[in-house]
């Protein structure tokens, strides 16, 4: 009956887009949530910025990824990039 399967829990994962690819293996992800305003009740887009790990160096700023949740890596590191959903445009 015990099979070696890995289970892992139900990991979060969020999409967002790259603000800074300045620092070595790491990215700063900005996600994007639209919620209602807590007494107007009118929608707005709430942002917040996530610090990813980029053990390929393989995320460009403007670059649309998904990131999961992993365990702590450094201080401000809780994320994983899992994937480059788009590139962004090269002027």
């Amino acid at each position: 009956m015990s099979e070696n399967i890995e289970v892992r829990g139900n990991r979060k994962e969020r999409v967002g887009v790259v603000v800074s690819d300045v620092q070595d293996k790491t990215i700063v992800v900005r996600v994007e949530r639209r919620t209602a305003h807590p007494l107007y009740r009118k929608i707005v887009k709430v942002s917040k910025k996530f610090t990813a790990h980029d053990e390929k160096n393989e995320a460009r700023k403007g670059d649309t990824v998904r990131i999961g949740e992993t365990r702590p890596l450094s201080r401000n590191k809780r994320w994983r990039l899992i994937e480059i959903i788009s590139r962004a445009v090269q002027e």
